[in-house]
């Protein structure tokens, strides 16, 4: 791939457009600081609200209308409080206020109120947009999942009565809500405004990158809405990664699986069906709902936070990140990406395109989280192990990959070595962990110390043998 020398030739305003309640809106230049709960409160839509302006308590949530098989769609939750506004620009967004038609309640808010399911009513409506999302998700049998709500938080009323709310839904109704899926989701097209720009190819991207020094790139936006709410942190110039389609890409192979970038979690867990049983635990690890429904591999890479739950898992199914920038494109082992706290090896003007991974899958394989609550937190230690073994026993290829130990995400290549040709027993467990004692070298902070830290790392090896031996 050369070097970029594209050109923007579509046609540019200085307005943005979007569905609201089955409406056009237009907003004349948005700046990139203002979110879309700003907006829809601004309307008179006040059924949304901030609670923790990071998306944590769900209070904001809003339901887009999604892909989701061909010429289908899917209502999908997302926190409104960390979607900048240029980002809504041709997608189609419905709030608490127009699930009532006619003055008659939908279900979902029926039997939040018939159960009990509220008091204040703070945290009402995203509970509501949460049950409406999950009522018309397609292929559901039986009850709606309470899960669904797991990304909404309740301070007064407690969960019971939610979680019935939600046993109590059945099928979804017939109306213009389910006859709307059966229509196509409309097409994120390209946006370019003075401090936002959303390019739909990579060529396009990189020439932006390239013409706009200081812009950054923003995929779910989880990351940089917290740092934009919280921390008052402002931007020259976005670039959203939405609309290119090569980045939200699925492939599978006798070799490997290729996804990109920009593929929202919530859509890997929807098109890898044949994904090993340790990815779906831990996707349902990963954050909550509203922001899996958002919220990328390639942006959870590119932060390079040493506690971020892709990359123990990601290295130790030994990924490969490929990278396009201004000198083409390249690929880079996942272990090799992490250069120092919260920087990579990606270079200025480079971005991520796909995460490879390699095939044939470990034999063994494990995804551990430990923290102050199993959902919806952050990991005080994270370990990904994967192990290869003959059949008497000995180690062929082993890999112990750690998060929350280091000032990045570390593969233990000293305890692997150590191990390989060995038996995998107890010996070989002793093994591993005195290596873990001069390799790993945790902080002590908020959520646990340097030495509770190690203790945990060491027994998760532990639990690794004993749910993995034969």
């Amino acid at each position: 791939m050369s070097s970029p020398t594209c050109v923007m030739t579509t046609a540019t305003s200085r307005d943005v457009a979007f569905l609201l309640n089955g409406n056009q809106v237009r907003v004349h230049a948005p700046l990139t600081d203002a979110t879309l709960l700003d907006f829809i409160r601004a309307q008179g839509l006040t059924g949304a609200k901030e609670g923790c302006a990071e998306g944590e308590c769900g209070a904001c949530a809003v339901a887009f209308v999604v892909p989701q098989d061909e010429g289908a769609s899917a209502y999908r939750v997302a926190n409104s409080c960390l979607v900048p506004l240029p980002c809504a620009a041709d997608h189609e967004i419905y709030t608490v206020e127009s699930l009532a038609e006619r003055g008659e309640l939908t279900e979902a808010q029926r039997v939040m109120a018939a159960g009990g399911g509220s008091q204040c009513g703070y945290c009402t409506p995203g509970f509501v947009m949460s049950l409406f999302a999950e009522h018309y998700r397609k292929g559901r049998v039986g009850p709606c999942d309470p899960m669904a709500t797991a990304g909404n938080l309740c301070r007064c009323t407690g969960y019971r009565p939610i979680r019935d709310a939600a046993l109590a839904l059945g099928p979804a109704p017939a109306g213009a809500f389910l006859d709307r899926l059966g229509r196509p989701a409309p097409r994120i097209d390209r946006v370019e405004l003075d401090s936002f720009s959303r390019p739909t190819t990579i060529a396009e991207c990189l020439y932006t990158l390239a013409s706009r020094p200081g812009a950054t790139i923003i995929a779910g936006g989880s990351d940089l809405g917290v740092e934009s709410n919280l921390r008052g942190k402002r931007w020259s110039h976005l670039i959203s990664l939405e609309a290119i389609d090569e980045l939200r890409d699925f492939s599978e192979t006798a070799t490997a699986v290729r996804l990109g970038a920009a593929l929202p979690l919530a859509d890997i867990e929807r098109v890898w069906r044949a994904a090993p049983d340790a990815l779906a635990e831990w996707l349902e690890l990963f954050a909550s709902p509203p922001i899996r429904n958002r919220a990328t591999l390639g942006g959870n890479l590119a932060t390079a936070s040493p506690i971020g739950d892709a990359a123990p898992l990601l290295t130790a199914l030994d990924s490969v990140v490929h990278v396009a920038g201004p000198t083409g494109r390249r690929e880079i082992p996942l272990a090799s990406f992490f250069v120092g706290y919260r920087r990579t090896a990606l270079q200025p003007g480079e971005i991520l395109t796909t995460i490879e991974i390699p095939k044939p899958f470990p034999q063994r394989l494990r995804f551990y989280k430990v923290s102050k609550r199993r959902l919806d937190d952050i990991s005080t230690v994270a370990a990904a192990i994967a192990m290869d073994c003959d059949a008497g026993g000995r180690v062929q290829r082993a890999r112990f990959a750690f998060g929350g130990v280091a000032d990045t995400p570390v593969r233990v290549t000293e305890a692997e070595e150590a191990v390989t040709g060995q038996l995998w027993d107890e010996t070989a467990v002793e093994r591993v962990q005195r290596i873990l004692d001069r390799a790993l070298t945790p902080i002590t902070d908020a959520r646990g110390t340097r030495e509770y830290r190690l203790q945990v790392s060491k027994s998760l090896v532990d639990k690794f043998w004993w749910e993995t031996r034969r």
